[in-house]
């Protein structure tokens, strides 16, 4: 394997940055002094909805529900990041909430005692 020159690699860093913050920046400096498109609003509302649901099935998919534990930490999970989220209406605390229970619920087996 050949190695790359320090030069390039920084040019390819500046490359990338320049790219990242040109694809940030074009929306802001394209409809400064006009409203955006129709679907552009609707994209704006919709789609991270529609994403949210596609990770949620693409995250249960695997689940086992015929055996123990039925899938029940998962469920817990589940409905725990839905209250949460509805009450604090923050994602981020939303999402480590529910990941910090589901590893508990996993790591510890609490619910291996019911079964």
């Amino acid at each position: 394997m050949t190695s790359m020159p320090l030069s390039r690699v920084f040019i390819a860093i500046f490359i990338i940055a320049a790219v990242t913050f040109f694809t940030r920046a074009f929306p802001f400096l394209f409809f400064s002094r006009r409203r955006p498109p129709k679907i552009l609003d609707f994209v704006q509302q919709y789609i991270p909805p529609m994403i949210m649901v596609i990770l949620v099935i693409y995250s249960l998919k695997d689940t086992k529900w015929s055996a123990a534990p039925f899938g029940l930490p998962e469920i817990i999970s589940l409905f725990f990041v839905t209250i949460i989220h509805l009450r604090k209406g923050n994602p981020l605390f939303s999402i480590f909430g529910g990941t910090i229970l589901y590893m508990i619920l996993i790591q510890t087996d609490i619910l291996a005692v019911l079964f």
